[in-house]
């Protein structure tokens, strides 16, 4: 008579170790996802191992040395100091978690394909020191079925089963970079399991860590869809409000003053803002995740493509309103000096990934002109096949000697006024100024 192993056993006995605490947590990744969760879990009073590939992160870690926004620096110091966290790239130390969260990148191809390599490596390093009674939980937003498709096959290469051995699941992380309300501890939290052991497991962490709710799902697939449709209905509506911003200027209207109209009506509409395009690592990626996707039960995601191409080609149209504004003066994007205000994607962060504002500068560079980027929050961005670094303000003697100053992302730290008062014009891409003042050098998209 052949054996099997009780996983309701196994399950209920890491419950109790993540419900007294003394459960070891892993966190795969410590970039914006995974240093705040690492951070979280540690607070919440767990053992907290982070691995991460890169030495310079593992060593700011254990030093308590903070590089994301959304953590405070002496909360970080603390939990190192107290020995409740430290990094590593030493993947062995697996064999010491009893719960691991991958919050790796999961980024696109130059077809817009996802690139899942940093999940299966991930997965695979586990794998090799995987034990009985472990829970692993996928948090990189990917497409839906990768959880089952991908990492299943890979953690059962240990030769233990999912579901009786150990536990797998799916919770979309949530991160808003700069929110001052949401952050990681308060956000709901959604879980989905491949069994209903791993989704009691998973949700049993996150209760244990987080103030928020925890809504429990039948499955990783419908987790991971729901974390798509988050993204693409952000996506689609900033992609009418950025084709309405098109149609607005051209009508001689100002589609700041229409959403605000709209947003009057207390039910049935929800304002989404235009700007010079889509940025951060969720809104611009997260629906060809779908689109791909879709392909394989040929069925075309229409709306969605269209969304991304109007998003997409918004850096094209600041491009061009530079020169038309520039044309007006007589003046060529040749040769003119271009002030950018902004390199991050949204105002108030660090965060420049994915931002429009680095293709509005390549094709800036493409039509000669000589641009200079000012950016209080972005210490260095990689720029083509090298690093350049914004300056922090602009002084009145810079404003003075551009053509143009471009506001590309609207930080609460630019002296809006002074700006105007010192540019020969200014391109307002975020509305700084609410309503447009009365000055003709003033234009906005």
């Amino acid at each position: 008579m052949q054996i099997t192993k009780n996983n309701n056993k196994l399950a209920d006995q890491l419950i109790e170790k993540l419900e007294n605490k003394t459960a070891v947590i892993g966190v795969v990744g410590l970039g914006y996802v995974g240093l705040p969760l690492a951070v979280e879990k540690a607070k919440a009073g767990y053992k907290v191992i982070g691995f991460d590939i890169q030495q310079e992160k593992v060593e700011e870690v254990n030093q308590g040395i903070n590089y994301i926004g959304d953590v405070v620096d002496d909360e970080l110091r603390d939990i190192v100091n107290n020995k409740q966290l430290k990094a590593t790239t030493d993947y062995s130390l697996i064999e010491e978690i009893d719960a691991v969260a991958i919050c790796v990148p999961t980024p696109l191809d130059i077809y817009k394909q996802p690139n899942t390599s940093y999940v299966e490596s991930s997965a695979m390093e586990i794998s090799d020191y995987l034990h009985e009674g472990m829970l692993i939980v996928l948090e990189s937003t990917t497409y839906p079925g990768t959880t089952e498709e991908i990492l299943k096959p890979i953690l059962e290469n240990s030769n233990l089963k999912c579901g009786e051995d150990f536990f797998l699941a799916y919770s979309p992380e949530r991160v808003d970079p700069g929110n001052k309300e949401f952050k990681t501890k308060n956000t709901p939290k959604v879980v989905g399991g491949v069994s209903e052991n791993c989704t009691k497991v998973a949700a049993t962490m996150y209760s244990n860590v987080l103030d928020s709710d925890i809504h429990q799902v039948s499955s990783p697939a419908v987790a991971e869809m729901e974390k798509i449709l988050e993204n693409t209905f952000r996506n689609i509506n900033i992609g009418l409000a950025n084709e309405m911003a098109v149609l607005c200027n051209k009508m001689g209207i100002d589609v700041w003053e229409v959403i605000d109209a709209a947003a009057t009506k207390p039910y049935g509409f929800m304002p989404f803002y235009p700007g010079p395009g889509l940025g951060g690592h969720c809104i611009p990626i997260d629906p060809w995740y779908l689109t791909w996707k879709a392909r394989e039960y040929n069925y075309h995601t229409k709306l969605i493509e269209t969304a991304g191409e109007i998003n997409n080609e918004m850096p094209d149209y600041i491009v061009k309103r530079i020169m038309e504004i520039l044309n007006k003066d007589g003046k060529a994007l040749n040769g003119s000096n271009i002030l950018v205000l902004g390199v991050a994607y949204k105002k108030d962060i660090d965060d420049y990934r994915e931002s429009p504002v680095l293709p509005i500068l390549e094709q800036l560079d493409d039509g000669g002109a000589n641009w200079t980027a000012v950016d209080p929050y972005v210490k260095e961005f990689k720029y083509k096949k090298g690093l350049n670094t914004p300056i922090p303000s602009a002084t009145n003697e810079m404003l003075n000697n551009a053509d143009l100053v471009l506001i590309a992302t609207n930080h609460s730290s630019f002296d809006y006024d002074r700006i105007l008062a010192h540019s020969a014009a200014v391109f307002d891409t975020r509305n700084s100024y609410g309503y447009s003042p009365k000055n003709e050098k003033y234009y906005k998209l």
